[in-house]
């Protein structure tokens, strides 16, 4: 995908400024998100499988979350990012180990939300400098009413898996997710396909069986959410 745009951006160009800044996955996607996965979060909200996260069912947040566009109406494009977070280590060997607590992966380490944003805002800057600082961006880590999985499986970085997490070929589940949105119309990627097929292991593996089937996930069942 070579193919210049008004501002002379290539995706070659964001996808080596994109690692050159510490990013491990890089695609583009229309500001769109597709009837399938605008009904599934339809579906999860109708159920109440969210739990107390209230602000899922806002009604202010909730069509923002739908359409991107409404969320910021100039966009053009998405820009998703991925950092890879895999442990050098499997940690469910300790499950082996029922004496010893188990962390997980993503908390051992800084807060992602800081890293990832400060990764956003660098190459947001390059993005706005290579377009002679005539569009505009805004940088969003888990801070918005944003579908990242979807429009990540979209931009062409990985798929959403039968566990509702974006799978990456290279990666798998072990990625922190970050987007730019922008008024820059860059050439999108192709859509990733699922590559699940018949396998359900994330499921089988669910120690609270949060997942009442493939593709669909009851928050409240799910130890994160603990955290909350």
């Amino acid at each position: 995908m070579t193919t210049k745009t008004r501002q002379n951006i290539t995706f070659d160009m964001l996808q080596a400024k994109a690692r050159e800044i510490g990013f491990d996955v890089c695609g583009v996607a229309r500001p769109k998100v597709d009837a399938r996965n605008q009904q599934r979060l339809d579906e999860f909200v109708a159920g109440g499988e969210y739990g107390s996260m209230a602000w899922m069912n806002d009604p202010e947040r909730l069509p923002r979350r739908r359409d991107p566009e409404m969320l910021w109406p100039d966009v053009k494009s998405v820009i998703v990012l991925g950092s890879n977070y895999g442990p050098a280590e499997n940690p469910m060997a300790l499950l082996d180990h029922p004496d010893r607590a188990m962390i997980s992966v993503y908390a051992k380490n800084k807060d992602y939300h800081d890293l990832i944003k400060k990764r956003l805002k660098q190459l947001a800057r390059w993005v706005v400098e290579q377009s002679g600082g005539t569009e505009q961006v805004k940088v969003f880590v888990d801070t918005a009413p944003v579908l990242e999985k979807p429009l990540g499986q979209a931009s062409g970085i990985g798929w959403q898996g039968k566990h509702t997490n974006l799978v990456s070929r290279e990666f798998g589940s072990w990625l922190f997710l970050g987007e730019i949105f922008t008024t820059l119309d860059l050439p999108e990627a192709e859509p990733e396909i699922d590559h699940c097929g018949s396998c359900s292991k994330c499921l089988s593996a669910c120690p609270t069986d949060a997942f009442p089937e493939p593709y669909k996930l009851d928050a409240r069942k799910c130890i994160s959410y603990l955290t909350i």
